[in-house]
């Protein structure tokens, strides 16, 4: 395979980790919305659309192993393979979780949601949201600055993540009625939590595609 050819499959994989990573901002999105909104319809949709994340997911890890396996690339070709490899991962995982969170909306629909914290999950979402898109702009553009700062709003979402599991436990305290609301809440805002997470592991692999450190951010 020609320098060129071979360069082209890597930016083929990079285009592809995108729209993968589209598919998942959307699939976070649109399950934290029926999750608020009781909607069992778009609830459903998440979780039959992560049949086409997770064919998409197959199809780019396939072409990653063979570009590996039939040139094995050195140095820092070897680390763009690897790289797009564990982003893969994290995106894989964080539509599954966007798949639990879709979940829990069917489970609880035609139950309200009155528990107080329930007001943090969207702000909750939207930054972790934030996170994945700046991670996959900061690999698109192998900008390190920007993976470090993306990964620093993890810590927002640790401390709304910490203050909904307080104010979740204290409402549950108060109102034994509201006990299973709570525990799904309390489910949902780790799920988010957990995304953020994979959001950071982007940004470390970024910073380690880029420089060849490897930096735990998490």
């Amino acid at each position: 395979m020609s320098r060129y050819m071979y360069e082209k499959s890597l930016r083929e994989i990079q285009n592809d980790i995108l729209r993968m990573g589209s598919l998942v901002e959307r699939a976070i999105f649109d399950a934290v919305d029926a999750f608020m909104n009781q909607d069992v319809t778009s609830a459903a949709a998440v979780i039959t659309g992560d049949e086409r994340i997770d064919e998409i997911y197959l199809e780019i890890e396939d072409k990653c192993i063979k570009l590996i396996a039939t040139q094995q690339p050195m140095a820092k070709d070897l680390r763009v393979a690897v790289t797009g490899l564990k982003i893969l991962a994290s995106l894989e995982r964080m539509a599954d979780h966007a798949v639990d969170i879709a979940r829990a909306a069917i489970c609880l629909s035609g139950h309200p949601m009155s528990i107080r914290p329930i007001h943090e999950i969207p702000r909750m979402a939207r930054l972790a949201r934030r996170m994945v898109k700046e991670g996959l702009d900061a690999y698109v553009q192998r900008d390190v600055n920007r993976a470090r700062e993306m990964c620093s709003m993890d810590d927002q979402v640790d401390f709304i993540f910490s203050q909904v599991f307080k104010d979740a436990v204290s409402c549950m305290a108060g109102n034994p009625g509201v006990v299973t609301q709570g525990a799904y809440l309390l489910y949902v805002s780790r799920y988010i939590e957990r995304i953020a997470d994979h959001a950071t592991n982007i940004g470390e692999n970024v910073i380690y595609l880029t420089t060849g450190e490897r930096r735990e951010l998490n």
